[in-house]
């Protein structure tokens, strides 16, 4: 209850309610701060949400996937290349997007996704096209996020070269 509480009061932007009531869990885990991580992100609170993060993980929770993909996104919204690199860094250090191929489950490929959308958002296309490249698993969405971000920077020939990669890897496009 208490983590859906926080959840609603980040979604009201009552940003210090859900902090207090965070506080005084008598038990915090990782579910509870990824609702206020995930609460200052949807009202565009990127920078925030990474202070949130670091906080987290100074009293000693341990970061999940889903807190990963939430704090790449806070990234690309603040454009903060340095702090998702690390980001990056750490998420490959827990071998998160190593995973064997029976062992795919959602949240990899958003991960994936996450990773490639954060890079476009901060303008190192090289460095998106390359996280695409090396997933272990790669679809539609994550295809897109790279080729929106070179169409969004103003690079359509690299967009249209990727929409060509994309469907000659067997992946039919979408509307998106």
């Amino acid at each position: 209850i208490a983590t859906t509480l926080i959840s609603m009061y980040a979604k009201c932007c009552l940003f210090s309610k859900a902090q207090e009531l965070l506080e005084n869990l008598h038990i915090q885990d990782v579910v509870s701060w990824n609702a206020l991580i995930a609460g200052y992100i949807k009202q565009d609170h990127a920078h925030e949400a990474i202070r949130c993060f670091e906080n987290m993980k100074k009293e000693g929770h341990v970061p999940n996937q889903v807190t990963f993909i939430c704090i790449l996104k806070a990234c690309g919204l603040a454009r903060d290349r340095c702090k998702g690199q690390q980001i990056h860094e750490e998420i490959e250090r827990k071998g998160f997007l190593m995973m064997l191929e029976k062992e795919v489950n959602d949240n990899v490929v958003v991960l994936g996704t996450s990773l490639v959308d954060m890079y476009v958002k901060c303008g190192m296309l090289p460095k998106a096209r390359k996280v695409l490249e090396e997933l272990s698993f790669r679809d539609v969405v994550s295809w897109n996020a790279l080729i929106a971000g070179y169409a969004e920077w103003e690079q359509g020939h690299e967009a249209l070269n990727c929409f060509e990669q994309m469907q000659s890897e067997g992946i039919s496009p979408n509307a998106v």
